[in-house]
């Protein structure tokens, strides 16, 4: 089985009615009842199992594809500058350490 190839704006707005406090089967069920894709069912199923506070909760826990809609010449850009899949922006624009620029010495 492949990764869910769902974005966390396309999750979020399957969970639009959701009233918070809810646990992962609660969400699972508010999906389905919204007719959500599969593939927002699936990322849904990918989450920990624990009670969600919020929207923002929700959408930290969520994996989605980082290449999904961006073709070979953005992969490409970002790989040149030091970025990984699925690794957060803000991570991978963070300032070399002493030890880092230590390495590339």
């Amino acid at each position: 089985m492949g990764t869910a190839h769902s974005g966390v704006p396309d999750v979020l707005d399957a969970l639009k009615d959701v009233s918070f406090p809810a646990d992962k089967d609660r969400l699972l069920s508010a999906a389905r009842e919204a007719g959500a894709s599969d593939e927002v069912v699936e990322a849904l199923r990918g989450i920990p199992a624990e009670e969600y506070g919020g929207r923002e909760h929700v959408a930290r826990a969520v994996r989605a594809d980082p290449d999904l809609g961006h073709d070979a010449t953005r992969r490409a850009e970002r790989a040149r500058h030091g970025g990984r899949p699925g690794v957060a922006q803000h991570l991978r624009d963070a300032p070399k350490t002493p030890i880092h620029e230590e390495f590339d010495r």
